[in-house]
Formats: C-alpha cells, sequence, structure tokens
C-alpha cells in the first residue's frame, strides 16, 4: 500500500501541497475557457427564422387570387344567377315607388322610424328608397335608409317605418303586371292593397284591384336604384336552399380544377389566395341561407396544392355581419355590422381557429389572412386592431411557420396605421391593395397617366409601409385593368409590367385577382395565355 501524506517528512509534504495548489489553479482557469458567456437578450425577427419558414414557397410570392369561387361574386360569373325567379329582386336591391294616380313617392318620414307618406317630389331622395330583404320569389320586408322596416302599424291599414326587425306585419308581396314588370301592386299581410291617398298618408285598404292603368291608386311604377347587390347572401336566399345547394356544389367542383393548380404552377406563379366566407366554419350545415359543401372544394385545393407545390393563403373574405358593404362581404342589403359587437368579433377569431387546425398540417398552408377589406369608419381601428390581436394568438395555437395577413382598412387614409402592430408581431404581413378602376380620379386618365401613377404614388405608398425592420408588406390585389379606352394589346403588357415591377418590391409579395373572370383582363389564365402576361424567367 502506498503512504499517507501525513506519514511524510515536513518538507516534502509542503513541496506536495505547493504542487497541488498550482494545479487546482491551472483546472479552474481552463474550465472557465470552455464555459460560454450568457447570450445576449434580442427582440423577436418580425419575420420567422430560416428554420420556421415554410418548405414553399420563397418570398416574394406571385400569387393569384381564386375570387368567386368559394365566395360568390356575380359579376365574376353571371350564369350563376341566370335561374333564380325574379332575379331583378334580390336582398339588398333598392326601390322607389311612385303612385301611377297621384305621381307622388312612397317616403319614409326621416329615413324611418315613424310615418310612411306619400310626397310630390320630382327627385326622390334616401327617404324615398327601400331596400329589399326576400323572404320568397314575391314576398319582402322593405328596409329604410334609416333601418327601420315598414310594416302596418295600427288596425285601419296605415303604413308606418318603425319597426327594428321585421314579422308579419313588416310583411308584403310585391304583384307584378303581366305585361310591365316594373308596374306593381304591393299587397300586404292584413289582405289589402298598398294606396296612396289624398291626405299624404299611405294605407292598405284598397280591395281587390280590376286594372292595371294609371287610374287604380293601388298601382306603383317601380324604379330600381344603384346597382344590385350579387353576392353569396343573395344566391342563396334567391334560390332557396335546395336549388342553391345545386347550383354551388355543381360549381364548386367545376369552376376551379386541377388542373388549374397545373396551368398556375407551369407559368410562374408560386401561390394561390383563396377567399372564402365565415360559414365554411359550419360545413357542413351552415346557417340559413348558406349551403353547405365549400369545405370539400377549400381540401381539394389543399390537396393540389401540395401536388404542383403552391403555396395557400386562406383569405377570409367574409366576416359575420360583413366587414365592408359590399357583396364580396355577403352583406345581406349593403349594411356593414362587423365589428360593431363583440359577438362578430369572437365569432370570427372561431372560425381563424378552425380555418388553422384544420390545415396547419398542410405543407401548402402558407398564410392565413384574418380579413378582407374592412372598410373604414364602420370598422373601427380599435375593433379591428384587437381583432387581429386575438386572429393572429389562434394561428399561432396551431402554426407557428404560417404568415399572418393583416389588411388595411379601406377608406382609411392612413396606410400605416397597422405598422405597430404588425412589427411586434412574428410573421405579421400587410396587405394593401392598388387599383386605378374604382375610382373616378381615373376616368380621363390615358395610359401614361396610368402607368405614372403606379411607378409614383402606389410606389411611394409602398415604400412607406416597407422597412428592413417593420413587418412584411402584400399587395393582395391587383389587376390589369383601367378606365382607358381603345387601349392596345402593348398598352396592356406595359400597364402589367410596370405594376409588377412596382409591387415586386413588396416584401411577402403581390396577387393578381382573379384566376378566371367573365371580363377578360380580370382573367389572369386568359391574360397569360394570350400573351398579355408573362410570369416565365
Amino acid at each position: 500500500m502506498g503512504r499517507r501524506c501525513s506519514e511524510l517528512p515536513p518538507a516534502k509534504r509542503r513541496r506536495l501541497c505547493f504542487v497541488l495548489l498550482l494545479l487546482a489553479i491551472f483546472l479552474s482557469h481552463a474550465n472557465a475557457k470552455r464555459t460560454p458567456p450568457p447570450r445576449p437578450v434580442t427582440k423577436p425577427s418580425p419575420s420567422p427564422s430560416p428554420s420556421q419558414v415554410p418548405a414553399y414557397p420563397s418570398l416574394p410570392v406571385r400569387a393569384v387570387s381564386l375570387g368567386g369561387w368559394l365566395v360568390t361574386e356575380g359579376w365574376i360569373f353571371p350564369p350563376l344567377f341566370g335561374d333564380i325567379p325574379n332575379r331583378d329582386l334580390l336582398d339588398g336591391t333598392q326601390l322607389q315607388f311612385k303612385s301611377a294616380l297621384r305621381k307622388t313617392y312612397i317616403t319614409a318620414d326621416q329615413g324611418g322610424g315613424g310615418a310612411v307618406l306619400a310626397t310630390n317630389l320630382t327627385q326622390p331622395s334616401d327617404w324615398e328608397t327601400f331596400k329589399l330583404w326576400r323572404i320568397n320569389e314575391t314576398t319582402f320586408n322593405f328596409r329604410t335608409s334609416g333601418s327601420e322596416f315598414v310594416g302596418i302599424g295600427a288596425s285601419d291599414g296605415l303604413i308606418v317605418a318603425t319597426a327594428t326587425a321585421p314579422g308579419l306585419p313588416e310583411t308584403f308581396q310585391i304583384v307584378r303586371c303581366p305585361f310591365d314588370k316594373n308596374r306593381v301592386r304591393i299587397k300586404a299581410a292584413n289582405g289589402y292593397y298598398v294606396q296612396a291617398i289624398a291626405t299624404g298618408e299611405v294605407i292598405a285598404d284598397y280591395g281587390e284591384p280590376t286594372r292595371w292603368s294609371d287610374w287604380d291608386a293601388s298601382v306603383f311604377l317601380m324604379t330600381t336604384v344603384g346597382e344590385q347587390m350579387q353576392g353569396e347572401f343573395q344566391l342563396c336566399n334567391g334560390y332557396g336552399a335546395d336549388k342553391a345547394a345545386s347550383v354551388l356544389r355543381e360549381h364548386w367542383s367545376t369552376y376551379i380544377v386541377e388542373d388549374d393548380f397545373k396551368f398556375l404552377a407551369l407559368n410562374g406563379l408560386t401561390a394561390v389566395r383563396i377567399p372564402v366566407g365565415w360559414w365554411i366554419a359550419s360545413d357542413p350545415n351552415p346557417p340559413a341561407p348558406y349551403v353547405g359543401g365549400s369545405l370539400q372544394a377549400l381540401d381539394n385545393a389543399f390537396k393540389w396544392a401540395e401536388k404542383y407545390k403552391l403555396g395557400v393563403i386562406i383569405d377570409l373574405h367574409a366576416a359575420p355581419g360583413s366587414q365592408n358593404p359590399w357583396e364580396h362581404s355577403s352583406s345581406r342589403d349593403g349594411t356593414q355590422a362587423w365589428g360593431t359587437t363583440d359577438d362578430t368579433i369572437a365569432q370570427t377569431v372561431q372560425v381563424i381557429d378552425f380555418l388553422a387546425s384544420r390545415y396547419a398540417a398542410s405543407p401548402s398552408l402558407f398564410a392565413v389572412e384574418l380579413l378582407n377589406e374592412p372598410r373604414a369608419p364602420g370598422a373601427s381601428l380599435e375593433s379591428l386592431k384587437r381583432y387581429y390581436h386575438d386572429g393572429y394568438a389562434a394561428v399561432r395555437r396551431h402554426s407557428p411557420t404560417a404568415y399572418v395577413v393583416m389588411s388595411n382598412r379601406m377608406s382609411s387614409g392612413e396606410p400605416k396605421e397597422l405598422l405597430r402592430l404588425a412589427g411586434e408581431l412574428q410573421g405579421a404581413v400587410v396587405d394593401v391593395h392598388y387599383y386605378t378602376v374604382f375610382n373616378k380620379m381615373f376616368d380621363n386618365f390615358t395610359v401614361q397617366q396610368n402607368i405614372d401613377f403606379v411607378r409614383g404614388n402606389f410606389s411611394a405608398e409602398l415604400a412607406s409601409i416597407t422597412s428592413q425592420n417593420g413587418p412584411l408588406t402584400f399587395v393582395g390585389e391587383w389587376v390589369a385593368e383601367w378606365k382607358v379606352p381603345n387601349a392596345t394589346k402593348e398598352d396592356y403588357q406595359r400597364y402589367a409590367t410596370a405594376q409588377m415591377s412596382v409591387y415586386g418590391q413588396a416584401t411577402f409579395g403581390w396577387s393578381y385577382w382573379t384566376v378566371k373572370n367573365a371580363k377578360n383582363h380580370w382573367d389572369l389564365e386568359w391574360m397569360i395565355k394570350n400573351g398579355y402576361i408573362s410570369l416565365k424567367a
């Protein structure tokens, strides 16, 4: 056995202790060199790190919106509405009624909230204009500009506009003349016809009529005002559930097919933006008047996108209550109610949660757009930010990689209002839409003036919201269409090229509106096939 330290002579014992002390100091210093210092805390980047980015496509994307497919817009594919009975009397149609005998207009005094009168006017206004709520092809409610409903207010048949929701007293039948569809009678719920009497009152007390002449006090001349709405609500309620289901399921299975995805991939597109409506989350039994089946079509789209390596941007195009007054938000009559209550926001978050959960596992889920074109001032900035915060969290519960797109408010006049919110959220994208075709200021623009406006004004605005440290930017809708008469093919080519050059500066990319359309220049497939647009390198 070896000797213990205590058995060594004192001099040797001191030398051994000194050596052991030097050895301990050396080892401690070496270990310190191998231990890395703590990492500094850094703010997360607005965009996902390379390891978190979806597998395809790369940024910036070149996308196209599949508009008119899973959210109906009649102008994109008019045949959808062709077989609706009395299709000129859909929900939201605005009508005016003039007494053939007395030449007076039916008017809701003060726009509603009181009596309905007959006034002698040469130029009718909003007070004389009523929006239809369709019950069936001949039976309707009439909504005033103040949002009250016209109905029978007393046992004597006097007509008033005081109801905030329609019931039996607010139900009327429009009876059309066999030889002039705009010459009508209005039958009230009490079984009598409406007439304008000499005292200026409107009353439902006219018995069974016998003729359609101007001498009949129950005859009115009906005029349609403004553009007719042709959205999902109008189609479904116009046909009724059974017929609407048949029409739409045929449309969903034939309008966009696998070959379209193949064509897009072969011609330089890298993603598709797919508009959907809030009712898709209740498929196959959505609330009336909507019909089920669009969810299966969206499932098919993801399969095709995966096959051809295209990214999918799910775009919530229509929200509960409608986020803008247009048909593509599925507004019933042009009313915008989304965001005015907590319920509409909460319900919309649930829709986003459903979509993110369903498609999170797909390699083609590239982005979720929380809302398309909310319109100011109806959609307040406060309610929109609150929704975007909650909607973003709903996506992140299911996907750490999908981008989250936040559309700017239409008509707000402030393109930067979302930058701070989006800049604080990883993978957030700000969406802007650029058109010259909807604004009257472009009515007399020449070819070069349109191109210069894109290169000057749109380019400057896009640059003002695009920065290295800010959120990604996306021109989510644009089209090579304008108001220039007799433009040549070369003119269109120059206009499209100018837009792609400018919108290509958006860090997330751009999306053309639409892939197919009854109007050629709105149809990207047609534009590519006919040499107006080329995306191939």
